[in-house]
């Protein structure tokens, strides 16, 4: 994606949208909490379903946001009923993630379109790949940010050269009480201890 310069003679506004699940959704809200404490202006996207679930928690009143940290929503293409869904129940992580490949897009370019103020950035999941479609055809600079944690995120970066070279599958739990510092030092394969 290209650099996009943006100007901003008022407040920047920045769209966040999380994976829906607990853990990405309060991750970015702490990041955007931080920024908009920092004056900037906060549009939070959550699915309908993810919102719903929210009031439910926190009571009606638990997203009325500060002035300037407004919160949306957008349909993630699963089926829902307002008046019959049990929002106490997940969603199935498998159906979601290929419906939010396939069905947020358009809403989300509707939503972001229509804001009353013109958005200057999106900081979106590393989970909702859409999005970078989303800003590049609005022209609107994209962070993702992964909002696991730092080893989560190496066993996904790494996982598949463990696997290649045989590291994992561990071969046995007799390793872990195989493994000194000779092993450690001498970069011997740790499995074949």
């Amino acid at each position: 994606m290209k650099t996009v310069v943006v100007n901003c003679e008022s407040k920047p506004h920045v769209v966040f949208i999380p994976f829906p699940a607990q853990s990405h959704i309060k991750c970015m809200l702490k990041l955007a909490r931080l920024l908009h404490h920092k004056g900037l202006h906060i549009t939070f996207v959550n699915t309908v379903f993810n919102h719903k679930r929210l009031l439910n928690s926190g009571g009606p009143d638990c997203l009325d946001g500060a002035p300037g940290f407004q919160f949306e929503t957008i349909p993630d293409g699963l089926p829902y009923d307002p008046d019959n869904s049990n929002v106490d129940v997940p969603q199935d992580i498998g159906e979601l993630c290929n419906s939010i490949l396939t069905n947020c897009l358009a809403p989300f370019l509707d939503l972001v379109v229509r804001l009353d103020s013109p958005v200057t950035c999106i900081i979106s999941d590393g989970l909702m790949p859409f999005t970078i479609d989303a800003a590049e055809k609005l022209r609107i600079p994209i962070m993702h940010f992964w909002t696991v944690a730092a080893c989560a995120f190496m066993a996904f970066r790494e996982g598949p050269n463990l696997v290649e070279k045989g590291v994992i599958p561990l071969k046995g739990l007799s390793i872990y009480s195989s493994i000194n510092s000779k092993n450690l030092t001498t970069n011997k394969n740790l499995y074949d201890v």
